[in-house]
């Protein structure tokens, strides 16, 4: 497989939607999104919603357009010859809402913590299973190191089984990658990987 990673810039936005929307729900899986939610507020997402209710329209996609333009929405592409199979949604902490929408999501930390956070993953159905979500999150880690971070941190969900809705990777994936838990509630697991020291 030729397995390329590449940062999500606004000049890929083709490549993220051609997955988003070609690729990467074809098993029947019932969700259906464009990564946008994670990087608003409550109040941003009310925003959103109540336009769409006056003006119609793919408001989750216009959100997700803007959030790519304005940099906002960062993550890494996976490509198999040329074409886009893969998705990690990974972002400095402090670029994440403070009073994010969901409340069982703790992924906001000040800027001077210099934590990455490795959000969601989304694999094409016929790629799973092939090492790409381990690849993405080994890019995610070699670029925060890199970059001078202090730590990666992942919130993988304890399931006994795949389950549609979690985009938020396996614990086993990061513990292969050199993550250890650091607290957990609700099921919801955080994981941690220092870079530093």
């Amino acid at each position: 497989m030729n397995l390329s990673i590449k940062p999500l810039t606004p000049e890929l936005a083709a490549n993220y939607f051609d997955f988003f929307e070609n690729r990467a729900f074809t098993d029947d899986s019932p969700y259906r999104c464009y990564c946008q939610v994670y990087q608003m507020s409550k109040a941003q997402y009310q925003a959103m919603y109540d336009d769409a209710a006056r003006n119609p329209g793919p408001a989750s996609r216009a959100e997700a357009e803007r959030q790519i333009a304005n940099g906002i929405l960062r993550g890494y592409l996976a490509f198999v010859d040329g074409l886009s199979i893969g998705w990690c949604n990974a972002n400095d902490r402090a670029n994440y809402p403070a009073e994010p929408v969901y409340d069982d999501t703790p992924f906001h930390a000040p800027a001077d913590k210099r934590e990455m956070a490795v959000i969601c993953f989304e694999i094409a159905p016929e790629y799973r299973g092939k090492g790409v979500a381990t690849a993405l999150l080994q890019k995610v880690i070699n670029d925060a190191r890199v970059e001078g971070y202090n730590a990666v941190v992942g919130f993988p969900v304890m399931r006994d089984e795949r389950y549609e809705w979690d985009c938020a990777g396996p614990i086993r994936l990061f513990e292969k990658a050199g993550f250890f838990k650091v607290l957990g509630k609700d099921g919801r697991m955080v994981m941690r990987k220092e870079l530093r020291g």
